[in-house]
């Protein structure tokens, strides 16, 4: 498996990828605002495509969201989607996207990288508690006009 950032080319890939990702529910403009902010180069929406050795199967996807914060003088990166095939689940090949972007972020100088997980989700809280810090913070959520 090889792991890279997403091109043009990669859409008719990523797309499936994507809607699973989302459980069939995002909208066709959210899909294509989504990818145009993940191929440009100017945007602070980055993903990376885990893909087969030959390129013609995309196995699992992470998208992130690069921001200024307060505590740093370095940019921060938020993880926002970490999404494996399920028929490729239990190989590590999270860990792997994640060890990934934490060497690209290094190698950049941000200042941290963090996410949010349901808590519900055993198998993603076992993956965060062995790669991330556990803080005790609660999310609140103010939803704001449509």
């Amino acid at each position: 498996m090889d792991i890279r950032p997403f091109r043009a080319q990669d859409f008719h890939l990523w797309e499936p990828v994507w809607i699973a990702n989302n459980f069939g529910e995002i909208g066709n403009a959210v899909t294509k605002q989504t990818w145009s902010r993940i191929i440009d180069p100017d945007s602070p929406v980055g993903g990376l495509g885990l893909f087969t050795r030959g390129e013609d199967k995309l196995v699992g996807i992470l998208h992130y969201v690069l921001h200024p914060t307060t505590g740093s003088l370095k940019d921060a990166c938020y993880m926002q989607d970490l999404f494996i095939r399920p028929e490729h689940r239990g190989r590590g090949l999270a860990l792997r996207l994640i060890e990934d972007l934490a060497r690209r972020g290094e190698k950049a100088g941000w200042s941290r990288l963090y996410w949010l997980a349901e808590a519900q989700n055993e198998a993603a809280q076992a993956l965060y508690k062995k790669v991330g810090v556990k803080l005790n913070f609660t999310l609140h959520l103010y939803p704001l006009g449509q």
